[in-house]
């Protein structure tokens, strides 16, 4: 197809026709009798041309440009037409050039449906863009691009202006959509307009954006909004030059405000909930001329309903807490960044402070409100410092770990609540659950409450995530050495139901020996499932963990471990596993980890599991899980019937002894007692104390032996003959009383317990006129035969009697 370009000189119009870049040539033109890659045509000028391939459109674009002098004449005013008509089908840019004094203003009016600005590099989704400059003399300012369906319907501009066109080359559009007006000198660099109905967000930019914003320049945007409707303000970023005079701000005019114009600085909260229209300006500053910096703005404007809700206010006081802050923010901060087309919830701390996210320190009480449809998008996070100044006075303190009212009874979800806990080098920290205890979170053994604790023990170089807890389990008390988070996480709404039961504690406490102790306290009916921390991940090298585990009253428990071996080798030191009943002289089980695990074993009374990692090889990681069960403990017949077998065997031995004594005392006469020590004698006591008289008891019975059995070794020495020797009983001519003998003194006995009371009577005596008859052998008589140790010596040197009272049953 042939095509015709007629331009007149008057209309001031330059075609030109180039290659597209980066694309291979692939198409001519064919003006007259040549060949052309390009065309000019200039105003005054005709030109005829065909192409040399059926789509020229891959290969060439167009530039439509049409200069306007406002400054030596009248000014064209009105609407701007696509001329001229009738062009071939390529990508083309129309530009129109308009050149104006600055003492007088240019405005641009667009036609609906507005205009959009878009960032750069940002493409229209219809493809069809405009481009807009101002020209100040000799400076150019790119006021922004924009796409079509938009808000901003005018832009007012100081001196001439450069408007580009872009439009693809199958675009219908006929016109170009605005109109040129003459205004008065606006004294600032340009005031874009903006109109929003309804419900409605927009992005807007700074002129040169992302560069820098003119020096010492004023540009302002105008919001028109309806009466009821409430629009709010947020930067989500900007950057600040280096100032030498004045200072970069932001002002606010607000039609009704008593204090226009509201200055903010942009790091500032801006304004929220205004009602109705508004004016926004930016205003720079002289910069440093060796380092200017760079001025930029990005904002957003966001246009709502009044909210039901908005003036219901709720209290916040934080005013008794100390080393807090409590923040209100969307779902997904500070990590997910919300859409700027997403629906806005802001928080309130006064009408008109309004934000996404809102932050509140403890000394204070706060009145918010919130402007949002759906306060499930909102979420809670809290943390808290708690730490030992004085050492005496933290360590009689008992902390409670409980999540404050305050934020319980706000109308959102808590999403965590953090508590840092910082103990000096003198101390470590000690967490308790008293009534509902601790549950580790494990595989076998999931949580599934409403909440769940984290807890992390760190130093300013290491860091050991202790494990995932939660409420209902067996864990006591945790005891760490080193400083402590505890991150309460929430799941769903059941929290705020739950919220009262909570009761985990905290305290100071003297130096603990592991990097970590557990006190693990089971019901009866329990399984236990615990694991090392930092799982899966293995624990630090040479880092020891503990678990002081109770065994329930008549309860047996079974401990066993989850793999046959620790599963690592060790570049330095040893690992050991260690196993210990709380008892005297109890076993002590000792694994290391080149050794096999104990098999399941029960333990009857409390018992230890310690486990001390080495420096692990390279890829290998000490992790290790166990498992406790209890049962009833169950009574051994075995036992019994051995007892039972046991007594029967003593009272046979005791009727023995009684019948031989009856029977010696029978055939001979006369007789010779000695003392025996082994007889059941009590020492005289308090009547009240007597359980049956000397007629019933046997204290005053003697062992009776055969003359020739004491005195034998005698009678090699007198040729046969017996006679009478010392300590033999002789008849007693003086005075009876009514007193039996005397135990031996108690200066011969060992350990003798004296009364505690000085005052105490002494104890009452039992009678009883039987004679008692003693025989006595002479200190070094005896012989030793060399067969009887040191101990029996000892035991039999004293009487029964002397080896009651060491053992405490004298009455």
């Amino acid at each position: 197809a042939s095509f015709t370009i007629s331009l007149r000189k008057a209309d001031s119009i330059t075609v030109t026709i180039k290659p597209r870049p980066g694309i291979l040539p692939g198409c001519q033109m064919h003006v007259k009798n040549a060949t052309r890659s390009e065309l000019k045509i200039k105003p005054g000028e005709n030109a005829t041309f065909t192409f040399t391939c059926r789509a020229p459109e891959k290969y060439f674009t167009m530039k439509i440009q049409k200069n306007i002098d406002c400054v030596s004449g009248p000014c064209p005013f009105g609407e701007v037409h696509l001329y001229p008509p009738k062009l071939p089908r390529l990508n083309r840019t129309f530009v129109w050039d308009v050149k104006a004094s600055t003492k007088a203003g240019l405005e641009l009016k667009f036609s609906t449906p507005w205009l959009r600005q878009i960032e750069p590099g940002e493409t229209c989704p219809d493809s069809v863009s405009y481009n807009i400059n101002s020209c100040i003399d000799t400076a150019t300012v790119n006021i922004g691009s924009f796409c079509r369906n938009g808000s901003v319907s005018r832009i007012k501009l100081l001196g001439g202006v450069v408007l580009s066109l872009h439009l693809p080359w199958d675009s219908p559009l006929t016109t170009s959509g605005f109109n040129i007006a003459n205004r008065t000198s606006i004294k600032r660099l340009c005031i874009i307009e903006s109109i929003l109905e309804g419900e409605s967000s927009i992005t807007l930019m700074s002129p040169n954006y992302p560069l820098g914003f003119p020096e010492d320049e004023l540009m302002t945007w105008q919001f028109v909004i309806p009466p009821n409707m409430r629009a709010s303000v947020f930067f989500h970023n900007y950057s600040l030059s280096n100032c030498e005079r004045k200072e970069e701000r932001v002002e606010y005019y607000i039609p009704g405000s008593v204090s226009n114009p509201e200055v903010f600085k942009l790091s500032d909260s801006q304004p929220a909930n205004i009602p109705g229209s508004f004016n926004l300006s930016l205003q720079g500053c002289d910069q440093d001329a060796q380092n200017p910096g760079v001025l930029r703005l990005l904002f957003q404007v966001v246009v709502q309903h009044p909210q039901v809700n908005e003036n219901v206010t709720h209290l916040v006081d934080l005013s008794k807490e100390k080393n807090m802050s409590v923040t209100i923010h969307f779902e997904g901060w500070p990590s997910h960044v919300p859409l700027m087309s997403e629906p806005v919830c802001l928080i309130c701390k006064d009408p008109r402070t309004c934000d996404r996210v809102l932050t509140l320190a403890s000394g204070a009480a706060y009145k918010i409100s919130f402007l949002c449809k759906d306060l499930s998008r909102l979420r809670i996070t809290a943390e808290k410092g708690i730490s030992c100044v004085d050492l005496r006075w933290c360590q009689r303190k008992i902390y409670s770990l409980s999540v404050p009212k305050a934020i319980t009874q706000l109308p959102v979800q808590l999403h965590r609540f953090i508590w840092k806990l910082l103990a000096p080098s003198q101390l470590n920290i000690e967490i308790t659950s008293p009534s509902l205890k601790l549950q580790q979170h494990v595989p076998e053994q999931r949580c599934n409450t409403s909440y769940s604790y984290g807890i992390v023990s760190a130093t300013p170089t290491t860091e050991l995530t202790v494990g995932v807890f939660c409420p209902g389990g067996s864990i006591e008390k945790i005891q760490m050495r080193n400083n402590i988070t505890i991150a309460l996480k929430t799941f769903g709404k059941g929290f705020l139901n739950e919220s009262n039961r909570q009761d985990l504690k905290m305290s100071f406490v003297p130096h603990i020996k592991d990097e970590c102790t557990f006190t693990v306290s089971p019901g009866p009916k329990d399984k236990v499932h615990l694991q090392t921390p930092n799982w899966p991940y293995g624990l630090p090298p040479y880092v020891s963990i503990s678990w002081y585990i109770m065994v329930p009253s008549k309860q047996v428990a079974r401990l066993g471990f989850s793999k046959e071996r620790m599963g690592i080798a060790c570049q330095t030191g040893r690992a050991y596993l260690n196993v210990k009943e709380e008892a005297a002289g109890a076993e002590e089980t000792v694994r290391r980890e080149d050794e096999l695990l104990p098999k399941p074993k029960d333990m009857y009374r409390d018992f230890w599991v310690n486990i001390s990692n080495c420096k692990p090889t390279e890829k290998m990681q000490l992790t290790l899980q166990f498992w406790v069960t209890f049962t009833e403990k169950q009574i051994d017949l075995g036992v019994i019937l051995a007892a039972v077998a046991g007594a029967g065997v003593l009272t046979a031995i005791g009727l023995t002894v009684c019948c031989v004594k009856k029977k010696k005392k029978k055939s001979q006469d006369p007789m010779v007692g000695v003392y025996n020590a082994n007889v059941n004698t009590q020492a005289p006591g308090k009547q009240k104390l007597l359980r049956k008289g000397r007629q019933n008891n046997e204290s005053h019975v003697y062992a009776v032996i055969d003359d020739a059995m004491v005195y034998g070794h005698l009678l090699k020495e007198t040729n046969g003959l017996v006679a009478p020797e010392v300590d033999v009983y002789r008849p007693f001519d003086g005075p009876m009383g009514p007193v039996p003998p005397s135990p031996p003194p108690f200066s011969f006995r060992k350990d003798t317990k004296h009364s505690s009371n000085p005052e105490e009577p002494p104890p009452l005596t039992d009678t009883d006129p039987d004679t008692y008859t003693f025989a006595h052998q002479k200190l070094g008589q005896v012989e030793d035969t060399g067969d009887t140790s040191e101990k029996n010596h000892g035991e039999m040197s004293l009487s029964l009697l002397e080896r009651k009272e060491q053992d405490g049953l004298v009455e």
